[in-house]
């Protein structure tokens, strides 16, 4: 190879480098991924209008229900606090789950094949949209779809001793929030745990990028009476997404 054609090569390869590095500065930028399990309230503010809103009659037609429990329901109850009120407080999240919550959502039954409902642990939920990304797995969450997660219709968030290593509120509503767009529901409800206490949420779309959220009373799943509220509102829950599954048929 001559002289003056090696560097007619040369100058050749280092204006593509330079186009190149052109093209480079022009890619899009990267969209921004948040994590479930991450969420904090400066991350949903900046996502999102979203406000919470104080108006106890919210929660009246849920709370309020007509549905009773048997004796067999009220001794289990009883006793399950009995054997696990001590220890709630200082259980991590998997003895949380195992020992104290799945017995209760076992007893209530939310896996209804004819309907194609079930409970799904750790199921992961992904909404995208152009300018960002919320993904992550989810604690609990009911949905349609006896294999697969097919739309979720409640969820609970977390099954945590306590609040200093995250928020699950914040938490909660990211993921009530992908499954409003996902589902192209209006209207949602979920709770989240802290130990013993338990808080229900309701999470209402208003507009394109705007919601506002209700958060119940809490409740002391060591105490009977509060737990058999807890038991009754769950109740509800299943019954309302069954109808909301035969209503789509």
């Amino acid at each position: 190879m001559s002289e003056e054609l090696e560097l007619k090569l040369l100058k050749e390869i280092e204006e593509l480098k330079r186009e190149l590095s052109k093209l480079k500065a022009y890619e899009a930028p990267q969209i921004p991924t948040y994590n479930y399990s991450k969420m904090t309230f400066d991350n949903l503010n900046h996502l999102f209008n979203i406000r919470q809103k104080r108006e106890k009659n919210i929660f009246d037609s849920w709370f309020n229900n007509t549905l009773f429990l048997n004796q067999k329901e009220e001794d289990f109850l009883k006793e399950l606090i009995e054997k696990e009120e001590f220890y709630i407080d200082s259980y991590n999240e998997e003895d949380l789950k195992m020992n104290f919550l799945s017995p209760i959502l076992n007893l209530i039954n939310f896996k209804i094949y004819e309907k194609d409902i079930k409970i799904f642990y750790e199921a992961p939920l992904t909404y995208k949209t152009d300018k960002f990304i919320l993904s992550g797995t989810t604690d609990f969450l009911i949905s349609k779809g006896l294999r697969y997660c097919e739309k979720p219709y409640f969820f609970i968030q977390e099954f945590k001793k306590a609040k200093e290593n995250s928020d699950p509120e914040p938490q909660l509503l990211a993921e009530l929030i992908s499954a409003v767009e996902l589902n192209d529901f209006k209207i949602i409800k979920g709770a989240f745990i802290v130990g013993a206490v338990w808080n229900f949420v309701i999470l209402e779309k208003i507009e394109i990028g705007k919601y506002q959220y209700f958060v119940s009373r809490l409740f002391n799943s060591t105490n009977l009476e509060d737990l058999k509220e807890i038991y009754k509102n769950l109740l509800f829950v299943k019954e309302e997404i069954i109808k909301m599954v035969e209503s789509e048929k």
